[in-house]
């Protein structure tokens, strides 16, 4: 599951409170965050001796000024992006700020783009990161390179414009040179035979045209003036960061027929004849590799022998092998000439079929079942029958590895063998999404959700306690996972915010909801869903006439929605809130702000947003029993009364929270005490009028 990595941030700032707020910003928007606030330059000196990843200060701080502890970090050779807050959005203050070497310079007070530049340079500290890893791994792997190069059996050297920049100690005793040193800065052409140096222009001129693979038969030129047989291939290559030729040069001799018949044997399974597993991932990672870059599409198929065990125990280990070599005969003949073949494991082939998709080689592989199912092999004059079990995964341009495939195909043949053999199973990206949901993998268990249509919705009754004649209820989100046990919804959004699911789960229950009710209220009821969104949502552009077309469709009125929009989410986004508030009004939609009053100045969004309904937050309505508690939730609500917002207090839990929230002009109540969360919307309202 994909979640964003906590952020280790530093805040220079004399208030705890304004450190608290810029903290919950970074917290509001989906980012972990583990904070300490700089007391002193002492302080910044000991706290620099661990990983940190931003450094965000204030104007001006009594524990150090911001250009002190740019200094610092500077004197530690800290990689710590620094941003500076300004007062006002004073140019002459950013750029100082920029000139002493601030990553960025951004007013007090706008915290969007304060969030915004924070994740800027968080990538941009990531990617330095990740850079100066891969060059440690690229210095790591020239050195490993070196050494490969300089303990080769194989005759190297690197030639650039003709001439040698470097040769292996095997280069060097080919030509009968004692140090390689000797042959750096000597032209190539000197090596080679005066018969043969035009060939040997030819070939360099024509490889550097076309990049061609081919070789070149010549004769070298010894430091004794003996000459000998070579055959030279070259290749393009670095050698300290510039653009050279890497040539290897082998000496001609009788045994080179020996070697090609070596290599043959190999990659030979000496059972079967057919190609050994190693040599057969070499030829899948090829064809990995053109189909990502050539689009060129394969099939991998995994073929286990059904009841080997068995077999093997029946015929002995000597037979067994006369078996396979006969099946492997068989494989031969049925598959389309120009398939790689190769006995896999003990009882298992594998085949690749270049340029098809599993669909398409499905006929090909049934009809192998019904051959090899029906085939007597005939064993030192004893009768014996196979089966086989099949699995098939293709290899396309999203394949990032061969066994990824491999896996896929050998997951199905499994399947299959466990369900009595002789079949064949292609690969579905269904079954793999089960396995990762059945192995507890968050994220898709969503993803088989939004495809299997399983989330499950419940309703909460909101009950009015001014006379409201409507139903109200609000929609909550559940999903279940394989084992039938309940996921947390704080864990199924953030892992869907973090794969970017979360706005197909708001349409999801947008237009689920909109069913429900459109079927409700067909029943005669006047019913109205209260239907959470998340903050991707208010992001969404295509919400709004999505929405619309949703609702004309259900023929369903506009003012049976409300959609409730978090107070954290619609000031990380309140441009986004607004813009889509205003639009809901003039869908006729109304609107509720949830969890209000627990930023800075909450009725400074009240001034931005279209809002009908507000639900103050859970913490208002904890110990009620409390004098000045009871005055908070009063006051907090005779002030939405005064901006004519309807205000819901949710978590009502007993009876005397509730005589409470009646003495203090709630409109609405939700809670246990009243009706937990219900599959149906079947709470008598009626009882409470």
């Amino acid at each position: 599951m994909a979640i964003k990595q906590t952020i280790r941030l530093l805040i220079l700032e004399d208030s705890q409170n304004e450190a608290e707020r810029l903290v919950s910003l970074f917290r509001n928007s989906g980012r972990a965050t583990r904070v300490h606030r700089i007391t002193s330059s002492a302080d910044l000196e000991e706290i620099l001796q661990q990983g940190w990843d931003l450094l965000i200060s204030a104007p001006e701080s009594r524990a150090m000024t911001p250009t002190e502890a740019l200094h610092c970090i500077r004197r530690q050779a800290r990689d710590i992006p620094f941003i500076q807050l300004v007062q006002g959005n004073d140019p002459d203050a950013i750029t100082e700020a920029l000139a002493l070497g601030a990553q960025d310079a951004v007013p007090q007070g706008e915290d969007e783009r304060l969030v915004l530049v924070a994740n800027r340079e968080f990538g941009n500290l990531e990617e330095r990161r990740a850079r100066r890893a891969a060059e440690v791994a690229l210095r790591e792997t020239e050195k490993r390179c070196q050494m490969l190069l300089d303990s080769s059996v194989d005759a190297i050297t690197y030639v650039h414009d003709g001439m040698h920049i470097y040769a292996n100690r095997a280069y060097a005793s080919l030509f009968g040179y004692e140090d390689a040193e000797e042959l750096e800065g000597m032209p190539m052409i000197d090596l080679i035979a005066s018969s043969d140096q035009a060939a040997f222009k030819e070939f360099l001129k024509g490889y550097q045209n076309s990049e061609s693979g081919e070789e070149l038969l010549c004769r070298g030129i010894r430091a004794d003036s003996r000459s000998f047989n070579a055959r030279m291939s070259c290749s393009p290559a670095t050698y300290d960061g510039e653009p050279c030729i890497q040539l290897v040069i082998r000496a001609e001799n009788d045994s080179s027929q020996l070697e090609e018949k070596l290599r043959e044997v190999s990659s030979q399974d000496l059972v079967t004849g057919l190609f050994n597993r190693a040599h057969f991932l070499d030829l899948m990672d090829a064809a990995v590799e053109r189909a990502i870059t050539a689009g060129q599409p394969a099939t991998f198929v995994y073929m286990l022998v059904d009841r080997a065990p068995a077999l093997q125990l029946n015929l002995g280990i000597a037979s067994i092998d006369l078996l396979l070599a006969d099946l492997a005969s068989l494989l031969r003949a049925h598959f389309p000439r120009g398939t790689q073949l190769a006995r896999f494991g003990d009882d298992v082939f594998a085949a690749l079929l270049s340029d098809q998709t599993p669909e398409q080689a499905g006929n090909l592989l049934a009809s192998l079942l019904k051959k090899v199912e029906s085939y007597l092999f005939d064993i030192n004059g004893r009768s014996a029958q196979v089966t086989l079990s099949i699995g098939a995964a293709g290899l396309d341009e999203k394949t990032s590895k061969a066994q990824q495939v491999i896996g896929r195909a050998h997951r199905c043949a499994d399947t299959v063998a466990q369900q009595n053999g002789n079949d064949l199973k292609l690969f579905d990206p269904a079954d793999e999404l089960a396995a990762a949901a059945s192995r507890g993998d968050v994220v898709a268990i969503i993803q088989q959700a939004l495809e299997q249509n399983s989330f499950r919705l419940m309703f909460q009754p909101i009950i009015s306690l001014r006379g409201d004649t409507h139903e109200h209820y609000e929609v909550l989100l559940r999903l279940l996972n394989p084992q039938g046990e309940e996921l947390p919804t704080c864990e199924v959004f953030s892992a869907a915010k973090a794969a970017g699911l979360a706005e197909r789960i708001d349409r999801w229950v947008l237009l689920s909801s909109i069913r429900l009710l459109a079927e409700h209220r067909a029943k005669g009821h006047d019913t109205k869903l209260f239907v959470h969104l998340t903050s991707s949502s208010l992001q969404d552009a295509g919400l709004l006439p999505w929405l619309s077309s949703a609702l004309k469709t259900a023929r369903l009125p506009a003012d049976s929605l409300i959609v409730q929009i978090s107070e954290p989410d619609a000031v990380t986004y309140l441009k986004q809130a607004k813009a889509l508030s205003q639009g809901l009004a003039e869908l006729h939609c109304q609107v509720a702000l949830g969890q209000f009053g627990c930023a800075l100045n909450p009725f400074n969004t009240l001034k931005h947003m279209t809002v009908d309904f507000v639900k103050i937050d859970s913490s208002y309505v904890h110990d009620l029993s409390k004098p000045e508690n009871q005055e908070n939730l009063k006051a907090l609500i005779a002030s939405l009364h005064a901006q004519a917002k309807l205000t819901i207090v949710p978590m009502v839990e007993s009876a005397s929270a509730l005589a409470t929230l009646w003495q203090a002009g709630a409109n609405y109540i939700q809670g246990q005490y009243l009706q937990g969360p219900s599959l149906a919307m079947d709470y008598d309202f009626a009882a409470e009028e």
